[in-house]
């Protein structure tokens, strides 16, 4: 039987712990008969007592990344006989090491950043490799401690940065949530003739399209890329697409769909060409199954971009 677990992300004082207590008053969500395992991996100002929420509440502790491991979470959970496990995490640990960890009978049911919109944009600059990390894989992105001053675009652009599906709320100073409901509008023409893709928005372009297939499936688009010639793809296939940085230097991957038709071109590992073609789903080696392909209608030589690593800011 799986454990669901509710994880809350976001740095030192953000709000997670108070948060995660107004959860755990909600009898909507503690119903007084459930037992319930909040473990924390950070000690901030405000702290939960379990005896404030009920006698099915048992709460403990990592003060160590490298603690955690799937015997010891496996052990507190069975000490506290909880079906249901709430994690506070740290928000200068990488989320990986978490999910590493997780006992394979442990699924993340929700994960939620708590986020200050006083502080955010500063994290954001001097920290941005771990703003991604939290921000990557939430469904939900909740600014607290937001007036009427706050710069929410500006707040809505960092998630949009990293993602497009994350759910974004803003909690002002009286605790009331207000629901982002700014449109984030793709920068170029989805319902185009032909889906034209400038270089500066290839990131935004190939994010949005493996998101969100369907509506790319049968349309034709247009972009520059760099070629990868793969030898489990048959010869008049290859991999077109571009070098992509999500964060910093260090994750800076090759994204790319594979693509079939060559015209007459005689391609090589690291040429550049613009292609156009019609985007539909296929089995792919590349993929180890169903993928997007690309059927390629006009293809020729280009000159490299400005900015080779594609981003998404």
């Amino acid at each position: 039987m799986e454990t669901a677990v509710y994880l809350f992300t976001g740095f030192l004082e953000a709000g997670k712990t108070r948060f995660i207590a107004e959860t755990m008053r909600d009898p909507n969500f503690n119903d007084g008969v459930r037992k319930y395992l909040i473990i924390f991996c950070e000690e901030g100002e405000e702290e939960i007592y379990p005896e404030d929420l009920g006698d099915n509440v048992s709460v403990n502790f990592f003060d160590a990344e490298d603690r955690l491991t799937p015997d010891r979470l496996s052990a507190m959970q069975k000490r506290a006989k909880a079906d249901i496990v709430i994690i506070e995490y740290n928000g200068m640990w990488s989320l990986d090491s978490l999910y590493n960890a997780l006992p394979n009978d442990w699924m993340v049911y929700q994960e939620i950043a708590i986020v200050d919109s006083t502080t955010a944009i500063q994290y954001n600059q001097n920290m941005r490799q771990l703003m991604v990390d939290k921000l990557t894989g939430c469904e939900m992105a909740v600014f607290n401690r937001v007036t009427e001053n706050t710069d929410k675009m500006a707040l809505h652009k960092l998630v949009r940065g990293v993602s497009r599906k994350a759910n974004i709320c803003y909690e002002n100073l009286m605790g009331e949530i207000e629901f982002d409901n700014i449109e984030d509008p793709l920068p170029f023409d989805i319902n185009a003739p032909v889906v034209d893709v400038r270089d500066e928005d290839f990131a935004i372009f190939y994010r949005d399209m493996t998101e969100e297939f369907p509506k790319y499936n049968g349309k034709t688009v247009r972009f520059k890329g760099i070629v990868a010639l793969d030898p489990s793809l048959p010869s008049t296939q290859f991999a077109i697409g571009r070098h992509i940085m999500t964060c910093c230097a260090d994750d800076i991957a090759y994204r790319g769909v594979v693509a079939k038709g060559m015209g007459s071109l005689s391609l090589k590992t690291r040429d550049w060409v613009i292609v156009e073609g019609i985007l539909s789903e296929e089995n792919s080696r590349i993929y180890r199954g169903r993928g997007p392909v690309l059927t390629v209608k006009k293809i020729e030589r280009a000159e490299r971009p400005l900015e080779e690593v594609a981003t998404f800011y």
